[in-house]
Order: C-alpha cells, then structure tokens, then sequence
C-alpha cells in the first residue's frame, strides 16, 4: 500500500463494514453530523458563556435546537469529551496519520482529477470553493434529514431501519442526476 499503490477497494469496504459492525455491537452506532452541532455550541458557549446553562433537571440553552431533546445536545456541548465528538476527532486524526505513514501526497494526489479539470478547469480556489460549498449543504441536509450518511445510510441499513433505506434511494436519486449535470465531460 504506497501512494502508487492504493489498497484494493474491496479490502476497503469489508474493513470499513467491520469497523461498524464492531461499532454498533460494542458502543452504539456511528453519525458524525450531529458532533457538528455540537461543536457550534462549545464555541458559541466560550463567545457566551450563558448560551449552556445547567439547571436542576439537566442542562439547557438559549438556542431551541441545542435545548431539545431535554437539553441532549446542551450537554454534549458542555461536556465534549464523550465517545462521539472524540470519535470526529479521531477520524481526522486517523487520515492524518494514513497520509503521513505512506509518506504523504504524492504528486498526482495533490492535482486536481482529470474529470474535474476536464469540466471545471484548473483553478485550486474553483476547487476548494465547491468543495466547502458542496460539504455545506450535505451537512445542512443531513442535519434537516435527523441524521448523516455514516447515521443513516451505513449505521441505518445495517441495522435494517427503513429510514436507513429511504435515506440512502433518497442520496443516490439525488446524487446521480447531479453527478451527471457536473461531470458532461470525461477525463
């Protein structure tokens, strides 16, 4: 496995089955769209301080959506150092380390792909722009939709939800007619 040669795919996608498999047996099943939130409300906590507040019942905030579920996400807010927000953090931390022990981007890798430059040219900012811009809206989408993909599509079907499977014909009929538009031109 260097930056030449990728591991194979299917590896891939039994070891990433495994890893929620192994997930949902052992501690719950895994959604990462919602850490998002909280992370707005530890920041929106430290710009102010009154926007988590602890009561006798539990925790709360002046923000409705932080405060629903009985103050569920007021208090992952206060209290971050729980197995969700680590978890986000770890899989940042997680594709660090893979770049850094194959020895980095290569080349190739830091180049826009040929697909792209073939429809959108080679400006880097085009690039990042779509990419934030792109990452914006699945994370309003999923937050609108109770959940992400990792919640829904991969932690739903495996557990044979039916919302699991809305969510995912929902993704796909979504994201194949986009894929089609964007991408006219070939490589």
């Amino acid at each position: 496995m260097t930056a030449d040669k990728p591991l194979n795919w299917k590896i891939g996608g039994v070891a990433l089955g495994l890893v929620f498999f192994l997930a949902v047996l052992l501690v719950k099943p895994i959604g990462v769209s919602t850490q998002f939130v909280i992370l707005d409300g530890i920041l929106a906590d430290i710009a102010a301080p009154e926007f988590i507040t602890q009561t006798e019942e539990g925790y709360t905030s002046t923000n409705a959506y932080m405060a629903k579920s009985d103050g569920k996400y007021a208090k992952s807010a206060a209290n971050p150092l729980n197995y969700s927000f680590i978890f986000v953090l770890a899989m940042a931390a997680g594709a660090f380390a893979s770049v850094m022990a194959r020895g980095g981007l290569s080349k190739s890798e830091r180049v826009a792909p040929a697909l792209w430059r073939a429809n959108f040219g080679d400006s880097a900012a085009k690039r990042y722009a779509v990419a934030f811009v792109g990452g914006f809206v699945v994370l309003y989408g999923a937050r609108l939709a109770g959940g992400c993909t990792s919640g829904h599509m991969m932690s739903g079907m495996m557990q044979t939800a039916v919302s699991g499977y809305i969510f995912t014909a929902g993704a796909f009929a979504a994201a194949v007619p986009v894929a089609m538009i964007m991408y006219k031109r070939e490589g």
